[in-house]
């Protein structure tokens, strides 16, 4: 590679997808894969300011205001993309733990299109890999229950709201051809799915270049 493969993970909370990102990054090391595995909440420089926007947004909800959350999120992305991207070794597969494609999850008033196209007109790095992790909305919610912290969410509270952000995201996987990886089986088998996805990629890299 001339440059990093650039693999993001998105889905809903509670569908295992930072376990699964650990095993991912295990059985590429495994495969002497230089990993370089990065989190977008922990990257984003603005998050706190852009945090208490949503938490105004889930008291207040409208248009403008999510719009607004957009903006700074594609922003936020943005300057992830020209500071943090860029610095990683051209021979290294980056994984993400989040980016645009969460948002087709987490907000429910402005179309995913526009989002979408919000983050391309900001230049944020698109993603050789857009990865969607999913699970039946009541195997994630029972997950999430068990969990010590909870769903740790702040815009889902109810399992409702949970069926609503899965389909919401499901569709989204349809609608752009991202990789769907259903976890609810052995850890294992969604490794090795995300896995082969990856050198699939990496193989047509290679041929291209």
């Amino acid at each position: 590679m001339n440059r990093p493969l650039f693999v993001s993970l998105d889905g809903p909370k509670g569908t295992g997808k930072t376990t699964l990102l650990e095993a991912v990054t295990k059985s590429l090391r495994a495969d002497n894969q230089k990993v370089i595995r990065l989190c977008e909440k922990k990257s984003d420089p603005y998050r706190s300011a852009t945090m208490a926007l949503v938490n105004k947004l889930v008291r207040n909800p409208g248009r403008d205001l999510e719009w607004e959350v957009c903006e700074r999120l594609a922003d936020s992305r943005a300057w992830i993309s020209q500071h943090v991207l860029t610095q990683q070794p051209s021979d290294s597969i980056i994984l993400i733990d989040r980016w645009y494609p969460s948002d087709a999850a987490f907000r429910r008033i402005v179309p995913f299109a526009e989002i979408l196209q919000l983050n391309i007109d900001r230049n944020v790095q698109v993603p050789d890999l857009h990865v969607g992790v999913v699970t039946n909305p009541d195997t994630s919610w029972a997950r999430a229950a068990a969990r010590k912290r909870g769903l740790s969410s702040t815009v889902i509270h109810k399992l409702e709201e949970q069926i609503a952000c899965t389909q919401a995201f499901e569709q989204a996987i349809a609608d752009h051809g991202w990789v769907m990886c259903l976890n609810e089986g052995p850890i294992e088998e969604a490794v090795m799915q995300i896995v082969s996805q990856i050198y699939r990629v990496l193989n047509m890299q290679d041929f291209t270049s």
